[in-house]
């Protein structure tokens, strides 16, 4: 079984043979909640398991997958609220990926905590690192010792049973025996290692794939390496050198030695190819960063979040750190942050006339400063909403020069004014500040900006403008505010390239705008104006995010992704009403038939209930492309559901088009359960037979669940 390859590992390795034995550690929650708990890693090197000393059997478990990454000494809000009482060598944090909540934990001396931050890092590792043959073992292991209740390392009919309803399969009793008896190779009425894994490919035999499978092979046996080419070629429309790539496939996929030596590829070898990222919807090519950093900024999308410091709802959610760490864990490079006048003279953090709580301006700007270029060496902007005193303010620049060093970008690149927006390129590792600025840029090289302590700017804040009903009173209060804000020079020196300015029209941009100069609007006022949404909460799960997601999963997830040439040409305005007035307007049909599912996750926790899937295709992009289609719903099956359904979309600015596939569980009486999904851009898709790999509602895998579908793409003669 899988863990048999886990624990060959682990010979020699003292951390994980200590881990194996378990230690006891505090879990800390707060200053007052700080409860000892014993820890260890299972046999099979995938979970840690942990409970209370008094709590009897009860006990809690996390997968080492679910593991995003792990922080030493105090690196998260809970333990540097008690570093007093703790040294930074005995503690770390795991940091859960979606939107579970951190652990903080404390080791009873620096060694064992030592002993488990390496040893975890080892487990993640090694997990990254494993085949896609390693985690179908390893998944198969899982669910083999979920359903050995009784723990004797075989599985009686009645545990096959259970475990069937377990993983979403409605299957007859009788079709059930009759594969568990072919299994059942020894004769012992039970299955036990191998003879489980027997037992899950017969459960899980593609029909689906093999089909394509027997199209393409000569001796329905095998694909010879001349048969791969013609299926890359014809199917998967591959370009560049085919004879190629063919040979590296098989080389990568093919399980067997006997057809690697013959060049050729066995049917579980093709299967293994269709399930990995090669096989994927998403183009490999597209993952890294592929396109040209050197643009002026102007020229990117950038992903970027509203009121960052929120890591639930916008009237009474908790503020936070964490949700700054998170955000640009996730690649966005422009995150905001909404600063007020705090107790003892320090700047805080919070959602303005909201119960929201509160956090302090430093220990924002210190996050940042920390995890800015963690995950995308392009550049940052720290978008301030300026609600603070001028003698707050001056502590924030403060803080900014001395927290930041280096990283703030303080003047232009080269020190001269400047003509245009440098590229994310040229500003690698710089944290740029949008905020309000005392004059322009020009001035401050013509000395034309007083040397005066304070400057006067327009108070008109369009992000407060928040149009959430009861707050609307208050929105519309401060929208006709126009007084005068103090602005301290300090502060306004931060301000460089990002010039926070108020909108009056496209119009008026367009002949007076200069730049250095940008405007934040509202969602709703976005959509008016540009008939599509701007910045999101990264918190806050739902279509908005999946789609941002999507995005800027392409070149590298930097947070940059350059718009087409169309939204660029400053003289040639793009309409997005009538895409067909474009130069080089060239509308594209997609065909994509939907033919199966695999092992979806079950959403009704009721027992006994079985998932009716089925799949929506979502088109988002300019007015006309919008569109969404569903295949038919299957009844009672969520592990192996087969449709072979076609929809077909007319897409007139594919460029911005963004396709999402959804999996709901229908249900007749009430709103469907959703399942899981997908999105990518159009830009990115791979044609042919493809699998896509689906997301939670939070963004997360759900490994192995996925959709095996065909993809075409026609020219709209």
């Amino acid at each position: 079984m899988a863990s048999t390859g886990g624990v060959l590992r682990i010979q020699g390795d003292d951390n994980l043979q200590s881990m194996l034995v378990g230690t006891v550690m505090r879990k800390i929650k707060s200053r007052t909640w700080k409860k000892q708990r014993y820890f260890k890693l299972q046999e099979d090197c995938m979970t840690i398991w942990y409970k209370s000393k008094k709590a009897g059997n009860t006990h809690s478990t996390f997968s080492v997958g679910d593991v995003e990454a792990i922080r030493e000494g105090h690196q998260s809000e809970v333990l540097l609220s008690i570093a007093d009482e703790f040294p930074a060598d005995r503690c770390f944090t795991l940091v859960f990926r979606g939107r579970r909540g951190n652990l903080d934990l404390v080791a009873e001396s620096a060694e064992e905590a030592q002993s488990w931050i390496k040893g975890m890092k080892k487990l993640i590792e090694n997990l990254e690192n494993m085949g896609e043959r390693e985690k179908l073992d390893q998944w198969i292991g899982d669910w083999f010792k979920k359903a050995d209740k009784n723990n004797d390392g075989r599985m009686n009919f009645k545990e096959v049973q259970d475990l069937l309803k377990m993983m979403n399969v409605d299957m007859n009793e009788h079709h059930a025996h009759r594969l568990f008896t072919m299994a059942d190779k020894s004769q012992s009425g039970s299955l036990e290692d191998d003879e489980f894994v027997l037992f899950y490919k017969m459960l899980t035999q593609r029909e689906d794939v093999l089909r394509v499978f027997q199209v393409y092979t000569a001796d329905g046996q095998k694909l010879s390496q001349s048969d791969l080419e013609d299926f890359l070629r014809e199917e998967q429309l591959e370009g560049g050198d085919i004879q190629k790539h063919a040979k590296q496939l098989i080389e990568r996929y093919e399980p067997s030695d006997t057809a690697k030596v013959l060049n050729a590829m066995t049917f579980d070898g093709f299967l293994m190819y269709l399930g990995s990222a090669e096989g994927s919807i998403f183009n490999p090519q597209r993952r890294g960063v592929f396109q040209d950093m050197g643009q002026p900024l102007s020229h990117y999308f950038i992903s970027s979040s509203h009121n960052t410091y929120l890591m639930e709802d916008q009237l009474r959610g908790q503020s936070s750190v964490e949700g700054y760490i998170r955000a640009l864990n996730r690649g966005c490079r422009c995150v905001e942050v909404d600063c007020w006048d705090g107790a003892n003279g320090e700047p805080i953090v919070y959602h303005g006339h909201t119960l929201t709580s509160k956090i302090l301006f430093k220990d924002v700007v210190t996050a940042v400063g920390n995890y800015a270029f963690k995950v995308s060496e392009y550049p940052v902007i720290l978008s301030i909403e300026n609600h603070c005193s001028v003698e707050q303010q001056r502590v924030m620049a403060q803080h900014l020069n001395h927290i930041l060093g280096d990283k703030l970008l303080k003047s232009t690149l080269d020190g001269k004014a400047p003509i245009g927006l440098p590229s994310p390129e040229d500003l690698k590792g710089k944290i740029l500040v949008k905020a309000k600025k005392i004059g322009g840029l020009e001035e401050t090289f013509n000395g034309m900006v007083e040397d005066s302590l304070t400057g006067e700017v327009s108070d008109e804040d369009e992000a407060a403008e928040i149009d959430e009903n009861n707050l609307h009173r208050e929105s519309v209060r401060r929208r006709l505010k126009k007084s005068k804000q103090r602005l301290s020079k300090e502060l306004s020196d931060c301000v460089v390239y990002c010039k926070s300015v108020h909108f009056s029209s496209f119009k008026h941009s367009r002949i007076h705008s200069k730049f250095y100069e940008v405007v934040s609007f509202t969602e709703s006022k976005a959509r008016k104006h540009l008939r599509e949404a701007v910045a999101l909460n990264f918190q806050t799960a739902g279509d908005g995010m999946d789609l941002n997601d999507g995005l800027f999963s392409q070149n590298g997830r930097c947070g940059y992704v350059l718009k087409p040439d169309f939204m660029k040409e400053a003289e040639k305005r793009f309409d997005p009403e009538t895409p067909q007035q474009r130069d080089h307007y060239q509308p594209i049909i997609l065909t994509i038939q939907v033919i199966s599912g695999q092992q979806l996750p079950k959403v009704n926790i009721k027992e006994g209930s079985i998932v009716d899937p089925l799949v929506r295709v979502e088109i988002h992009g300019v007015p006309m492309d919008q569109a969404k289609q569903e295949t038919r719903y299957i009844e009672n099956n969520g592990f192996n559901p087969v449709w072979y359904d076609t929809l077909r979309f007319t897409i007139h600015t594919p460029e911005l088009a963004m396709v999402r596939f959804v999996v709901e569980d229908y249900d007749k009486t009430s709103k469907n359960d959703f399942v899981g999904q997908y999105t990518l851009p159009l830009s990115c898709m791979q044609q042919g037979y493809r699998h896509i790999h689906l997301l939670s509602k939070d963004g997360t895998s759900i490994p192995p669940s996925s959709l095996f579908v065909h993809i075409r793409f026609t020219e709209l003669e």
